[in-house]
């Protein structure tokens, strides 16, 4: 199965970078990441709080299959409206961490744009422990879904 997201993590480094081209203007690829009722959508996660401006901050709760409820969090400190989003991230209760997350929003044509994700992790190791989850995996079903899900608001 060929992945549209490009995932790259080179040997012995802290980061993993993503990048993936969406067939969205970049105004809808960024609302993607600003809109609670949307981020619920794409990433199949309740959102508790969502605060979209410079040291704001964001809580998402997702529940597994079996019932058990795992929560995500972070500070945001940039926020540049269709542009730029520079935020922390830490799964709570996993120990990998708190993450530094670089999203980046260009736009391409008045119908496509391009997301460029830069992930820097406390060390190599926790960068290690990451991946050996289904990351490639996931990453895409969530872009796949997000491309989905955001296509109907054109």
């Amino acid at each position: 199965m060929e992945y549209k997201t490009i995932v790259i993590a080179e040997e012995g480094k802290q980061e993993i970078l993503i990048s993936r081209e969406f067939d969205l203007p970049v105004e809808l690829l960024f609302k993607a990441f600003e809109d609670s009722e949307i981020v619920e959508q794409w990433m199949g996660t309740k959102v508790l709080k969502l605060e979209c401006q410079k040291y704001g901050g964001y809580q998402f709760e997702t529940t597994d299959p079996k019932g058990n409820k795992h929560g995500f969090n972070g500070v945001i400190h940039e926020f540049i409206h269709n542009q730029k989003i520079i935020r922390t991230f830490e799964m709570e209760n996993m120990g990998f961490g708190v993450q530094l997350e670089v999203y980046e929003f260009e736009k391409k044509t008045e119908n496509t744009s391009k997301l460029k994700q830069q992930i820097i992790f406390q060390s190599v190791a926790l960068r290690d422990e990451n991946l050996k989850l289904p990351f490639k995996q996931g990453i895409n079903w969530a872009h796949n879904r997000l491309e989905e899900i955001v296509c109907k608001l054109k």
